[in-house]
């Protein structure tokens, strides 16, 4: 019979796409339990055999697996295991005490998260000191080398936005610090230099938002989904980091990265300062949208996967 993997990542969205890479590499069958809103994410994905809605979750019980992936830092994500047979686990589990914790195996990359065996305070320190991407840590773990596949995209839903640049403003509740103050004037400078720019809009499905970005032929944005779907998309990008690590994410040689000089300050808080969203000029973003949407390459200074 053929190997069966059961991957557990639930959201956020743009951190399902960047797990998708895996199925390139992950062999037999695979299904992937994720959160409601991420399905359409998954379903019909190439080389995905089965999403699973958070809301069909009971459709597991009973079933066994040769091998189940557990992304997920929260104990309710790690509950379905109790109701599963496996012969082998990476990742978040519940302990016998009820306690969650995580396999030797998976470290690399629980060592730096809100369950890490170091506390909280400590894996954010390793968390900024850290140098890998986030595919580059989970490959590992699994016993492989990570080389540049690349994202997994359902089929868009076409859309009746069209232009040069997008831009996302927003990034979500979770880190307002993460939303850059000066997306508005840059869109207005851009404008100036003959470009079509368009702010993406709230759209009522993923797969139109999807279609959104795949419209364009650059985005500026923060780290945020629509980054994800640019870099899956093939799409070159200019991305702005604030509060949260650049060098977890993989620029695919598509992508851009500005990096606040306060970065440290802000690293990975979820409160508010003003001068967080002002800690990167107007000027220095504009300057480098230019130079890549120009070249084929980022502008001296940046670099596309290092982000520093």
């Amino acid at each position: 019979m053929p190997m069966t993997v059961l991957i557990i990542k639930l959201g956020a969205s743009g951190d399902v796409i960047r797990t998708t890479p895996l199925l390139h590499v992950l062999p037999g069958e695979v299904h992937w339990l994720t959160d409601d809103r991420n399905f359409t994410l998954l379903d019909g994905v190439e080389k995905l055999a089965l999403p699973i809605p958070w809301s069909r979750r009971d459709t597991l019980c009973g079933r066994h697996y040769d091998l189940v992936i557990n992304l997920e830092d929260s104990a309710p994500a790690a509950q379905p295991l109790t109701r599963i047979t496996y012969d082998q686990l990476f990742g978040a589990y519940l302990d016998d005490q009820g306690k969650l914790t995580y396999t030797e195996s998976a470290r690399e990359w629980f060592d730096l998260s809100l369950v890490s065996r170091f506390g909280k305070e400590r894996a954010d320190r390793l968390k900024l000191e850290n140098r890998k991407a986030y595919q580059e840590m989970i490959f590992r773990g699994l016993g492989y080398s990570f080389k540049d596949e690349p994202y997994l995209l359902p089929k868009a839903t076409p859309t009746d936005l069209a232009g040069d640049v997008a831009i996302a403003q927003h990034s979500g509740a979770v880190w307002p610090m993460k939303n850059w103050a000066h997306y508005d004037e840059l869109k207005n400078l851009l404008e100036e230099k003959g470009f079509r720019v368009n702010v993406l809009p709230t759209r009522t499905t993923m797969l139109e938002h999807l279609g959104d970005v795949q419209s364009h032929r650059y985005l500026v944005s923060g780290d945020s989904l629509p980054m994800h779907i640019a870099l899956g998309s093939r799409l070159r990008c200019l991305s702005i980091f604030i509060c949260t690590s650049p060098w977890e994410i993989h620029g695919y040689g598509l992508q851009c990265k500005i990096v606040s000089p306060r970065l440290a300050e802000y690293f990975y808080r979820r409160d508010f300062d003003e001068g967080a969203r002002e800690s990167i000029p107007l000027g220095e973003v504009f300057e480098a949208v230019l130079n890549h949407l120009n070249s084929e390459n980022c502008a001296p200074g940046f670099d596309q996967n290092a982000g520093s």
